[in-house]
């Protein structure tokens, strides 16, 4: 299986510091973000991984070069045209071969690094055609959720709902395992949020066309980090984490 990690946002809500930093070359503890990422897909035994660059993409390319330091082997692809997740995902169609594949956002932090684990098995067991990693949220408002139905079936997708219109308290971590039928729904998907092309409804295309959506819950501990207070946050926790398993 080939890992894609979508890298080519702004990072509008952390400015000004990605004026000149990609906000997955954001440091937590002695990494960048997105390396993290790409620990839990070796842990996974992914390591063939593209990267969707745009934004600043000369920095990510000089971060990661060839993915050799790393232990893997990683390729680029340019979204020219930021213009919403579900395009970011496209822009990866030509390098993905008739099989599954595995998408982590590259700003988001999770511990510990074996999150893919149970997702990829949950996807692999029932042949889903689609995989999506989910958690309790606080806040709907910044995240796809969905609605689930019975035995890990996703009913409905809404992206970043209000609180009253929410299906659910189960929202999008950033991760997902698609089949390669998810390039023909974003091919179908239309403008829709902030009037970009949202990977919520290419699944929700999925979802209404009878394929089977799954989702996964996702057990530890997930940060997107997207404002400046989510960046101090999560290098809290890390220095916390990381006294507790000196001293163990």
């Amino acid at each position: 299986m080939k890992g894609l990690i979508p890298a080519a946002g702004m990072g509008t809500r952390l400015k000004p510091i990605t004026l000149a930093i990609p906000k997955e070359l954001l440091m937590v503890g002695d990494k960048a973000i997105i390396e993290y990422v790409i620990d839990a897909m070796k842990e996974v035994d992914i390591i063939d991984i593209t990267i969707v660059v745009g934004w600043r993409k000369h920095a990510i390319l000089d971060y990661l070069g060839s993915g050799e330091r790393l232990g893997v082997n990683i390729s680029y692809v340019v979204q020219d045209n930021r213009n919403g997740l579900a395009k970011a995902v496209n822009a990866g169609k030509h390098i993905i071969n008739d099989e599954s594949f595995l998408v982590v956002l590259g700003d988001d932090f999770f511990y510990p690094k074996t999150f893919l684990k149970d997702i990829l098995t949950l996807h692999n067991t029932h042949n889903a055609d689609a995989t999506i990693g989910v958690a309790e949220v606080e806040d709907v408002t910044r995240h796809g959720i969905i609605k689930p139905g019975e035995n890990n079936n996703i009913v409905d997708i809404v992206e970043k709902p209000s609180k009253k219109d929410a299906p659910s308290t189960l929202g999008c971590m950033g991760v997902y395992v698609f089949k390669p039928v998810i390039f023909e729904a974003i091919k179908k998907t239309k403008p829709g949020y902030k009037g970009e092309f949202q990977l919520t409804d290419s699944i929700k295309i999925l979802v209404e066309e009878g394929y089977k959506v799954l989702y996964s819950k996702i057990d530890g501990e997930h940060i997107d980090v997207g404002t400046l207070d989510d960046l101090r946050t999560v290098n809290q926790r890390f220095l916390i984490k990381q006294k507790a398993e000196t001293k163990k």
